[in-house]
């Protein structure tokens, strides 16, 4: 069984004093990923390359509301956008982001702890 250390490289992981810049930098980028529709986005993403159009279709939203929310994303060093022919693709542009989306998506919906059916600790 793979540790959640060798799973993340978290031995290189180190508690580290960030300047208040930092703290808001990094508050920043979280609070990208706390809208609903930016954060579908990147979760469709996640694993492979998809066209822009796709990424609408798929979400059932406009194109436009789709271009400003990958225009924020990409500033954000989240997605990457890569011209083939007339279509633009959208991947993850940073492994870190991939592994903190599944390290959360498992700590909510797959270890015995985030499981819907059983009560959490100190519940009453």
């Amino acid at each position: 069984m793979t540790t959640f250390e060798q799973s993340f490289n978290c031995s290189i992981m180190s508690s580290v004093e960030l300047r208040s810049d930092q703290v808001a930098e990094l508050a920043e980028t979280f609070g990208l990923l706390a809208d609903p529709t930016r954060l579908s986005i990147v979760l469709v993403c996640m694993e492979h390359e998809v066209p822009a159009g796709d990424i609408a279709n798929r979400l059932g939203l406009s194109a436009s509301l789709v271009s400003h929310h990958l225009r924020l994303l990409r500033a954000a060093r989240m997605l990457r956008a890569e011209r083939q022919g007339k279509q633009v693709f959208y991947s993850m542009d940073d492994a870190c982001v991939h592994d903190v989306l599944n390290i959360m998506i498992n700590h909510l919906f797959v270890h015995e702890h985030g499981c819907l059916d059983q009560p959490h600790e100190g519940d009453d």
